[in-house]
C-alpha cells in the first residue's frame, strides 16, 4: 500500500444511482434535470484513453491466497489471471486497490506471496484494506507490517488523486457480529473530510459493506451510520466493498454503495443458504462468477463509468 498524494485538480459532480448489477457492460451515469440515470454505454463511449486528465483505477477484492477448498482448488492462478487482466487493460490505471482478503489465514507467506503478486502490476501504486482473514490472530498485525506504511491507527489512510478524495477505512479488526469501526477511526473520518469543499468527489474503500446488505451474515457494520453521517454534505460519495464475493450496487441519497466480486470464489446470494460458505461451481463455469473492476472518473464530465469485468 502506498498513499502518494496527487494534486487535486477540482471538479463537480452529482450522482444518484439507480440499482444496477450488469457485470461485464459499462454502466455510466448522466446528469438530466439534476438527476443522474444509469443505463449501459454505447460501444467505446465509456473509453477514455484520449482523455490524460481522466481518472482511471481498479478494484481487485477477495483473493483468499491459501484457500484449499474445492470452490477453487487453485486462488493463486486465477488471482495472477486478474493482475494479467490488469495489466492488458490497454492503460496504466492511476492505483489498484484490493479491498481486503488478501490471504485466507493471515500467514507471513502468504502476505509475502500477494505482495509479490501485485508488485507486477502496472499503475501508479496499490493500495489495500485489511478483510477478516488478514488478521486471523493477531488484530492485523502481520497485514501492517506488509502493506501498513503511511497509514494512522489500525491501517486507515486518505489520498487525492485528480480532485477525488479516497478513504481507506479498515472495519473487520473487532467483529463480533457485524464489522466496526470505532470510536478513533470514526473521528479520522469527520477531521478528514471537514477540510474538504462539499463538491469533492469522494470514494471509501472498506472490507466489509458500509450498508446493511445481510445483517444475519454479519454483511453489514454496526457504526457505519456515524461515519457516513460526516460524508453527507457531499455531493458525490461512492463506497466500494469487498467481503460478499457477487456484485450488488445500493443508493441511499446522496450515497452509492457497490459490492465487489471476488478472484477465489463465489458466496451465495444472501439468504439463499444457512451461512455464506464457498459455491463449489459446476466445471468450467468458476471463471464467469470472479472478476475485476474498473472505475473511470472524466474532469469536466458529469459522469462515472463502473464496468465489472468477468475474469478473462
Amino acid at each position: 500500500m502506498t498513499g502518494d498524494d496527487h494534486g487535486p485538480e477540482g471538479m463537480t459532480r452529482r450522482q444518484l444511482l439507480r440499482h444496477t448489477a450488469w457485470f461485464g457492460a459499462a454502466v455510466v451515469l448522466t446528469v438530466t434535470g439534476g438527476e443522474v440515470i444509469s443505463r449501459i454505454a454505447a460501444p467505446g463511449e465509456a473509453a477514455v484513453a484520449d482523455d490524460p486528465n481522466a481518472l482511471r483505477f481498479v478494484q481487485i477484492s477477495d483473493s483468499h491466497l491459501g484457500f484449499t477448498g474445492p470452490a477453487n482448488t487453485a486462488v493463486e492462478s486465477s488471482f495472477s489471471r486478474a493482475l494479467t487482466q490488469i495489466n492488458g487493460l490497454g492503460y496504466r490505471p492511476d492505483f489498484v486497490v484490493h479491498t481486503g482478503d488478501l490471504t485466507h489465514l493471515s500467514t507471513p507467506a502468504q502476505f509475502d506471496q500477494v505482495k509479490q503478486m501485485m508488485g507486477t502490476l502496472n499503475t501508479g501504486h496499490v493500495s489495500t484494506v485489511p478483510g477478516e482473514h488478514d488478521s486471523v490472530d493477531d488484530a492485523g498485525q502481520k497485514y501492517r507490517r506488509a502493506f501498513g506504511a503511511g497509514t494512522a491507527g489500525d491501517g486507515w489512510y486518505s489520498f487525492d488523486v485528480k480532485g477525488v478524495h479516497f478513504i481507506a477505512l479498515v472495519n473487520t479488526l473487532s467483529l463480533e457480529k457485524l464489522g466496526h469501526l470505532g470510536p478513533d477511526q470514526l473521528e479520522f473520518v469527520r477531521k478528514d473530510v471537514a477540510k474538504l469543499g462539499s463538491d469533492t468527489p469522494i470514494v471509501v474503500f472498506s472490507h466489509i459493506p458500509l450498508f446493511a446488505m445481510y445483517p444475519a451474515w454479519g454483511w453489514g457494520t454496526d457504526d457505519a451510520t456515524q461515519a457516513l453521517s460526516y460524508l453527507r454534505r457531499f455531493s458525490s460519495v461512492t463506497c466500494l466493498n469487498g467481503h460478499v464475493h457477487q456484485l450488488f450496487t445500493k443508493t441511499e441519497g446522496n450515497i452509492t454503495f457497490h459490492s465487489a466480486t471476488t478472484t477465489a470464489y463465489p458466496l451465495p446470494q444472501p439468504g439463499t443458504r444457512p451461512a455464506p460458505t464457498p459455491v463449489t461451481l459446476p466445471a468450467g463455469k468458476l471463471a464467469d462468477a470472479l472478476g475485476i473492476r474498473e472505475v473511470t472518473y472524466r474532469p469536466g464530465q458529469p459522469g462515472l463509468a463502473v464496468k465489472d469485468v468477468k475474469l478473462a
